[in-house]
This record gives C-alpha cells, sequence and structure tokens, in this order.
C-alpha cells in the first residue's frame, strides 16, 4: 500500500504543478489585460514616457555626422530591425513551407494559448512546433528562398538608416540564428550574428534549444565584446532591451507610433529582390492565416472548377465563366494577321510568369497556339487546353522542332526560360530571333493575393492549381506591334540583338528592369541545382 499511497502524491503534486499554476498564471493575465484594460494603458504609457525619458528616439540619430569614424552598431533583429509587432509569421512561413499544411495548422491552433504564455514560453512554443523533426537544409532553405522577401518587406526604414551609416554591425537576438543569419549577411552585410542555437539529432531539429538556452542579449553582448563597449545600440521599448542598449556608449530605440515614416520604399532595399520561393504570397499573422485554411476548402473546389471551364468550354464561354469565377484578364493592344507574309505561324514571343502565360495568351487571342517548354510536368501536360511540346537543350535540335511547329501554325515562346515574380526580366535566350522574321512580342504579367502559382524547389505539377485557387487571380496581357525588319536578322542585326531589342521594350511596357541573370542563376540561388528536370525514360 505504501507504493500507490506515493504514487497518488506525487500525481497530486504534478497536477497541482502543471495545472492549478497554470490556471492562476491565465487567471491573473486575464486579470491585467482583460478586466482592468484602463489601468493597465495608464501603466503602459506611463512606462513608455519613462523610457522615452531615458532614451531617445532613433529618428534623432545625426544621419548627416558622417565623419568617416568606424562606429559599431548592435541591435535585434525582432522589434528593431523589422515594424512587425510579433515573430510569428515567420515561424508560420517556416512551419508551411519547410513542414506541411499540417504543421501550419498545428502552429494556428497554438494562438488559442499562446496569448497567456510569457515570451520565452511563447517563444519556446513556436520554435518546437515550427522545426520539431525537420531536417537543416529545408530550413536553411527557407531562410534564404522564403523569409528574405517577407524580411524586406518589413524593414524598419529609419532603423536602417543608422545600420548603413555604421561600419560594423552585431546582431543580437532571441531568434534561432538559423532563421535569421543567411537574411542578415546577404542582404543586409551584418559581420555577426548571434542568435539562439537549436538542438540537433543527427541532420533534423528535435524542437528544443541547445544547452545554452534562449538568448539573453545583454549577457551575451557582454560575452561577446568584453570591456569593450559598442558605438551604437538600437532597442525597442522593452525594458530587456533598455538593460541590452544602455550597454552601449550611444542608446536610441525605435518609435512603434511613425509606422507610416518607417516603411522601407522598394528602390531603398539594401539589395534588390529578384528571387524567392515558396507558396504564401502574404505575411501569415494569425488572422490571416486562419482566412487562408478558411478559404482554402472553396479554393480547391474553385480552381478544379476554373481548370475544367479552360478545357472543356470554348474561348468566349471559358472567359465568361472564368469572369464568373473571379478570374480577370486584362488585355491590351491589337489582334495580328494569323499567318506571316511567308505562310508561317505567327512567333509570340513573351514574358514568364507562370506555367499559365501562353493558355491566357491563347484565351485572349481565342485561337489554338502550341507552346514550346523545357520542363513541364505531366500532370501539367494533360490539363493544358492547349498543345505543348518539351525542347531538349540542344541548340540545333530545338531549332529543327521549333521551325517545324511555326510551318504549323502560331507558336509561344518564353526565351527567360523560367518565371520570375519580381518586376524584373532575365536574360532572354537568342534562339528565337533566328527562326523567325516576324515576331510579336507580348507583355504578360500575373497578380495573386494569397498563393503563388511558381515554385523553384517544390512540386510544380501543383503551380496551376496553386494560382487558380487564389479569390481574384489575374492576368495582364499587353500584345506589341511586330518588331520593326530592321531590328530583325533579316535586317542585318544580330540574334543577341534581336533578343536584347525585345527584352527592353517589354520591359518598358510593364515598367520592369531589365537583368542578365539567367534559369541558371535562379535555381542555384533557390534550390541549390540548375534548374534541369532530366528525362528518365532517355536514361
Amino acid at each position: 500500500m505504501v507504493f500507490p499511497m506515493v504514487f497518488l502524491k506525487l500525481a497530486d503534486w504534478v497536477f497541482y504543478q502543471l495545472l492549478a499554476n497554470s490556471c492562476y498564471r491565465a487567471a491573473r493575465k486575464v486579470r491585467n489585460y482583460g478586466f482592468f484594460t484602463r489601468n493597465q494603458t495608464t501603466r503602459s504609457s506611463s512606462s513608455q514616457q519613462q523610457a522615452g525619458s531615458l532614451f531617445p528616439s532613433v529618428a534623432h540619430f545625426d544621419l548627416c555626422n558622417d565623419d568617416g569614424t568606424p562606429r559599431t552598431l548592435v541591435c535585434d533583429i525582432h522589434g528593431v530591425l523589422l515594424r512587425t509587432e510579433t515573430f510569428f509569421p515567420y515561424f508560420m512561413l517556416v512551419a508551411f513551407e519547410a513542414g506541411s499544411i499540417l504543421r501550419a495548422f498545428l502552429l494556428l491552433l497554438s494562438c488559442s494559448f499562446l496569448w497567456v504564455l510569457d515570451s520565452e514560453l511563447k517563444l519556446r512554443v513556436m520554435i518546437f512546433i515550427s522545426v520539431c523533426g525537420l531536417k537543416k537544409k529545408d530550413i536553411e532553405s527557407v531562410a534564404m528562398a522564403v523569409l528574405p522577401k517577407f524580411y524586406l518587406e518589413n524593414l524598419n526604414l529609419q532603423a536602417y538608416q543608422v545600420w548603413s551609416k555604421t561600419s560594423s554591425r552585431v546582431v543580437f537576438t532571441s531568434i534561432p540564428r538559423l532563421m535569421v543569419q543567411g537574411f542578415l549577411k546577404e542582404y543586409m552585410s551584418a559581420d555577426d550574428v548571434v542568435g539562439t542555437e537549436l538542438h540537433t539529432v543527427g541532420n533534423r531539429f528535435t524542437g528544443l534549444l541547445s544547452a545554452s538556452g534562449l538568448l539573453v542579449k545583454h549577457k551575451a553582448l557582454k560575452e561577446y565584446f568584453g570591456d569593450k563597449q559598442p558605438d551604437v545600440g538600437i532597442g525597442s521599448s522593452s525594458h530587456h532591451d533598455h538593460r541590452f542598449i544602455s550597454l552601449c556608449k550611444k542608446a536610441y530605440v525605435v518609435d512603434g507610433k511613425n509606422n507610416q515614416t518607417c516603411v522601407m520604399p522598394r528602390d531603398k532595399y539594401p539589395k534588390p529582390l529578384i528571387f524567392h520561393d515558396g507558396r504564401l504570397a502574404f505575411l501569415p499573422t494569425p488572422l490571416a492565416t486562419l482566412c487562408m485554411f478558411l478559404w482554402l476548402p472553396f479554393g480547391i473546389v474553385l480552381a478544379i472548377f476554373r481548370i475544367l471551364v479552360g478545357i472543356c468550354l470554348p474561348y468566349r464561354l471559358a472567359i465568361f465563366w472564368g469572369s464568373l469565377s473571379g478570374v480577370q484578364i486584362r488585355f491590351h493592344g491589337s489582334f495580328p494577321s494569323s499567318k506571316s507574309q511567308h505562310k508561317r505561324g505567327v512567333l509570340y514571343v513573351c514574358t514568364h510568369r507562370t506555367l499559365l502565360d501562353p493558355v491566357f495568351l491563347s484565351t485572349v487571342l481565342c485561337k489554338p497556339l502550341t507552346a514550346v517548354t523545357y520542363s513541364l510536368s505531366k500532370m501539367s501536360e494533360i490539363i493544358a487546353p492547349i498543345r505543348t511540346v518539351r525542347l531538349t537543350r540542344d541548340r540545333k535540335q530545338d531549332g529543327e522542332t521549333m521551325q517545324k511547329l511555326l510551318s504549323e501554325g502560331d507558336l509561344v515562346v518564353c526565351p527567360e526560360g523560367t518565371t520570375c515574380r519580381e518586376p524584373y526580366l532575365l536574360r532572354f535566350s537568342s534562339l528565337f530571333a533566328e527562326l523567325a522574321d516576324e515576331i510579336v512580342p507580348v507583355a504578360m504579367n500575373a497578380h495573386v493575393s494569397m498563393f503563388y502559382g511558381t515554385t523553384a524547389s517544390g512540386l510544380k505539377w501543383l503551380d496551376p492549381i496553386f494560382f487558380l485557387m487564389n479569390p481574384v487571380p489575374s492576368y495582364h496581357v499587353q500584345i506589341l506591334g511586330k518588331v520593326p525588319a530592321e531590328f530583325t536578322c533579316a535586317g542585318g542585326k544580330s540574334s543577341f540583338e534581336v533578343a536584347n531589342y525585345i527584352q527592353r521594350k517589354l520591359a518598358d511596357a510593364l515598367g520592369f528592369e531589365c537583368t542578365t541573370l539567367t534559369r541558371r542563376d535562379k535555381y542555384l540561388m533557390l534550390a541549390g541545382n540548375e534548374g534541369i528536370v532530366h528525362d528518365h525514360k532517355r536514361n
């Protein structure tokens, strides 16, 4: 009888510690934040006034006083370099993009109790749900290919202006170092990043922290610099950051009230954002993520309906029912003649935004077209309402194939060779310029609000489905006039000159910027490969 009594007492103690104490802490938080908001607001405002009197706003930093003296800056990315108040959206991106939709749903469910927890425990829970069981390379890929786009869009302009005036920059953060280091070093030119380290077993994360635990910024700063004081420190209005920046010679706090003046314009990004990956096109805050999950069942049904409309119905009926379902098509320009002077098909040269570019062009023109592509999944070939032909990357063989297709009818080519989401055009392959003298450039652009219809590392057969799952996907199609004869190969221009001329014309029509980047550059950056899909049937 002794052992059962001891076991019952132990169980009773554990039950009290885990449940009673948790309920007590929750009740105190409800009392403080729910029923006494007036007193809490008063205390919050007084503490902010006290903080403001301790340290000046970062807006008071003298940006013009640049005497060339090397200066060291220390700050955090959360709440300082980024305008977002919580790091939840970035954990959600890791859970969704590196994990699965189920993991993302579990993280969303955790919001029901996260607000009760203190900041340290809240961070531990989000880390565990987001990374437990994931491979290190998967999180590294998301950190370099997905997160930088959202980091750049939420940069604090005032904090970055101070950042750019210093010669040495070190970031101290309690966020897992793996999630922020790639962005801070690649885009922000940070000299070093000191953050929370995660525990691993083999090449997978356990979801727990390493033996050092969550990083304490003021302690980490002392260990890093020793007796030396950093020149400038920037922090938030929290008392934890006050201890951190008080160790610097000059300290400033980020003013969260001036949110509009802190927005970073795209033309002031520290580095142009050209390539990024991932499916989510929005910052997944808890409310936005909830809306996505509520929309998901309707979006899947709607995507299937839109695909069937495009496959089964005539062009004009497809446009009508597609527009009723929310698909928007904006067309500008004039329809070219169906046959060239040499009784050959028209060669349409398009910018490449999604795999559906030739489909939307065929729908706008209300006639069948043939599209050539380097890589297309079997599923995309099956559901495509137009004829698609694979190329081999053998210049001579591909040229012969395209010549034959032009003799049979109209042909669509996307000389960039891959898609680009941002307002940039990749380098045009010059092969098309050698095939025809009558060329029609087509400026195409796509807009989405929830899901991207392209991917470099995901399942490509889902690209059209994800695009059509958006509530209101839109396409802009602008058919430019035929290229003048004097700017073609027949007019004495080289194929490279023709390709560059058409690239500039299309960029001007869309307001985009021309680059010399290629498909290979994109895939090396986003997926760690050269973007070549091998045909196993040939091997």
